[in-house]
């Protein structure tokens, strides 16, 4: 194992675009922890966002997580372009020369790809618990380490996607034309979920939110880390958390989700694998 990653991060390091992005992604995280002091205008009075509440623990892990998940794409463009490049640069072919099974190929990639989820998910932690202790109104630690959940849910939808990615750069062979693909299933998954909710309120069927949020797998993703936005009233309140009371709505991960994107992951690698061993590389 060790020596497969050793193969990825050798490629990760001789690649300038690479490491750039992954840069990008780092000053990203960092300036997101900088927002507490960041003054807002509410109601003509100007608050810091760390006074509003929004960085007490617990509350501060869903936050992060849920934001820093739109960061994803950073990454994602490192896994695709590292892949495609290899094809352009003929480096499987001389790694397929060197000694290396088929198989051993797509394991170096999808360990690179599980070190880059577990990497992310660190940064997060890291940043997310740097946030809490400077800002937050609690410090017991029963309520600093609950509902670190969500960082399980972190990881879960960085897998899934970048296992996705993986996937349609050994299918198209391209950079580009591979981020391309993945755009296009996202449009097409969009149309999809357009049309069951559309038949949800026409025929009041439960197409959607009952099957098609758990099933497919960029809403699955999706659905891991909720939007954490009502969980606070800044009408009632701008010093302090009140989660609102009555709505039918569960911020927790579901375990169908779960399911659902280890499942996906699976499929991705092993749909992988099979280009990979099919083709002449």
């Amino acid at each position: 194992m060790l020596r497969l990653l050793d193969i990825e991060f050798h490629k990760f390091k001789h690649s300038k675009s690479s490491k750039v992005l992954t840069i990008i992604y780092l000053t990203i995280i960092v300036v997101l922890m900088l927002t507490g002091i960041i003054p807002i205008t509410i109601n003509g009075e100007k608050y810091a966002l760390s006074d509003l509440g929004l960085f007490n623990f617990p509350l501060v892990w869903h936050l992060s997580t849920y934001f820093a998940s739109f960061l994803k794409v950073f990454i994602a463009i490192v896994i695709v372009s590292l892949t495609a490049s290899e094809y352009s640069n003929r480096t499987l072919k001389q790694n397929l020369i060197d000694g290396l099974s088929k198989k051993e190929l797509l394991l170096s990639k999808v360990y690179f790809t599980i070190v880059l989820a577990l990497t992310a998910t660190v940064i997060v932690f890291l940043a997310s618990l740097i946030l809490g202790l400077i800002y937050s109104d609690f410090d017991e630690p029963s309520i600093i380490f609950s509902q670190m959940g969500y960082l399980g849910g972190f990881f879960l939808a960085h897998l899934v996607f970048f296992t996705f990615c993986l996937f349609a750069g050994i299918l198209v062979k391209r950079g580009a034309f591979a981020l391309g693909l993945v755009f296009v299933y996202y449009i097409f998954e969009s149309i999809i979920n357009a049309v069951a909710k559309g038949l949800d309120t026409y025929y009041d069927w439960n197409i959607y939110d009952g099957y098609l949020v758990h099933i497919l797998p960029l809403n699955a993703m999706s659905n891991l880390i909720k939007q954490p936005f009502t969980k606070i009233d800044l009408v009632k309140s701008t010093t302090s958390q009140i989660p609102i009371e009555g709505l039918e709505f569960t911020y927790d991960i579901e375990w169908l989700d779960v399911i659902s994107v280890l499942i996906w992951s699976g499929l991705f690698v092993y749909w992988s694998f099979a280009l990979l061993k099919r083709r002449d590389l």
